[in-house]
């Protein structure tokens, strides 16, 4: 077959990329168009995403990606859940692009907390995480009551880079599903959630099943005859569906990154009190099957400690320099508490650690390698008790987990994570959100059967190195 060529654009938290994949029936070659920061910025007390810097760098990627695939097929956008952009009939922004660290959520997430969240929790299998869209959008109307009558749409990060891309205003079900508004028990919004937070709903349409092409490329000149694709929305599907998963459903999925995210895909949800204690929250793939996952604080920890040190890793060598001493630092006496909400985005990660450690009476790491050492330990054993929950819940047995992103370059991170578990990591070098993304083009584009095909033609060509507990 003739070789098909499609870009992603894969946004992060801390970093984007637009990657193009070359398919030629049997195997997929990447490569990497742009590469771009991306944070957010704090203007008043309040935390926000430069949209317009983002989409510069898009359009740069996309347009290096055509001039070298001049064949490009598509295009498909991924991003992180739960930001939005609040748009008029026409798209054009009418509320500041708040980002998810922003404290203003804080109050309604301690109310919810003590009451409601039951009731929200069986309507929408989502827990009560700080930074969920239903609690932005409810202190968004709290503070701006007129917002309701000036906001024509919502769309999800990756809804509104596909509608410059396309012209088209989608919201697409992977996405959607983390809002906590999505009904857990239909492919649709909930209007008793969206009634509890006070949430218009004709600000969202219904919500679209991945993959499906959404129409020609309009908002950039030079890709004319490109075609806009919707795929998964949100990084963490993409990343699962580019797993090579067993077919008979005994992998755990971790996408270690900004966040430690370790979840299953199951044909139903995992819902009620025990759920709800182990913060089981029931997002959903492209196709509207359920990926229950548990997320922790990651490696956010490690980028944000490292700007107390004045001396601290950029290249490739100097991180691995960083783990080999860390795997050399004395063992810590005490983990850290990945649940501490002092660690979500305090002013320094160092100095919120280490008061975690003193209240406990823990000694406090006396280095960067300490730090590193402490913070793979204590992520490892957050994957390890994520994993167990999962296996009760489900009333599953799990063979390996199956990691990708970056935590699964990190050597000591991956053991860590098998020695809690008692279970083999395979950690794959992949970029894990971005295959997803193409692999969702190409099965659009029919060059390619199903996800099941993607992901059994794909692992053939992986390498992995395999970590067996100890």
């Amino acid at each position: 077959m003739r070789t098909v060529h499609c870009a992603a654009v894969d946004l992060g938290a801390t970093s984007g990329r637009v990657i193009v994949g070359s398919w030629d029936g049997t195997g997929l070659a990447l490569t990497e168009a742009h590469r771009f920061a991306n944070q957010f910025r704090s203007v008043a007390g309040h935390e926000y995403w430069d949209i317009p810097a983002l989409w510069g760098e898009v359009r740069a990627g996309l347009e290096k990606a055509i001039l070298h695939f001049p064949r490009l097929a598509s295009v498909g956008v991924d991003a992180w859940a739960v930001d939005h952009v609040l748009v008029d009939p026409r798209g054009r922004p009418v509320f500041p692009f708040h980002a998810y660290r922003d404290r203003r959520t804080a109050a309604g997430s301690e109310r919810l907390g003590r009451r409601g969240i039951d009731r929200v929790y069986s309507l929408t299998g989502i827990p009560n995480y700080p930074y969920n869209t239903s609690l932005q959008l409810e202190e968004t109307l709290s503070s701006f009551p007129g917002m309701a009558g000036v906001a024509a749409r919502c769309l999800f990060i990756p809804d509104y880079f596909n509608f410059l891309i396309s012209g088209r205003m989608v919201n697409e079900l992977s996405v959607a599903s983390h809002s906590q508004l999505i009904d857990v028990n239909a492919r649709d919004w909930s209007g008793a959630a969206l009634g509890y937070f006070g949430i218009p709903r004709g600000w969202f349409g219904k919500p679209s099943h991945s993959p499906r092409k959404l129409g020609a490329v309009t908002g950039i000149p030079a890709l004319k005859g490109v075609t806009s694709v919707l795929v998964p929305g949100h990084d963490t599907a993409c990343a699962f569906a580019a797993m090579p998963a067993a077919a008979d459903g005994s992998d755990l999925f971790l996408s270690s990154g900004t966040w430690s995210l370790l979840g299953i895909e199951s044909d139903v949800p995992l819902l009620g009190p025990t759920a709800l204690g182990a913060r089981v929250s029931n997002e959903r793939s492209g196709d509207g099957r359920y990926r229950p996952l548990i997320s922790c604080l990651g490696l956010w920890l490690l980028e944000r400690v490292l700007l107390g040190f004045s001396t601290r890793p950029t290249t490739a060598p100097a991180w691995r320099r960083l783990i080999a001493a860390a795997a050399k630092a004395q063992a810590p006496e005490d983990l850290l508490d990945l649940a501490d909400r002092g660690l979500f985005n305090p002013r320094s990660m160092r100095e919120a650690i280490d008061s975690q450690l003193r209240r406990r009476g823990a000694r406090v790491p006396r280095d960067l390698a300490g730090y590193a050492r402490l913070i793979c330990a204590s992520l490892g054993n957050g994957h390890a008790d994520a994993a167990h929950s999962l296996e009760r819940l489900s009333g599953r047995s799990f063979k390996r987990i199956l990691m990708v992103g970056g935590g699964s370059q990190n050597r000591l991170l991956c053991q860590a994570t098998a020695d809690a578990a008692g279970l083999p990591v395979a950690s794959y070098s992949l970029e894990g959100a971005a295959v997803g993304n193409i692999a969702a083009q190409l099965v659009a584009l029919g060059a390619v059967r199903d996800n099941a095909a993607f992901r059994e033609a794909y692992g053939r060509q992986l390498g992995r190195v395999l970590y067996l507990p100890r």
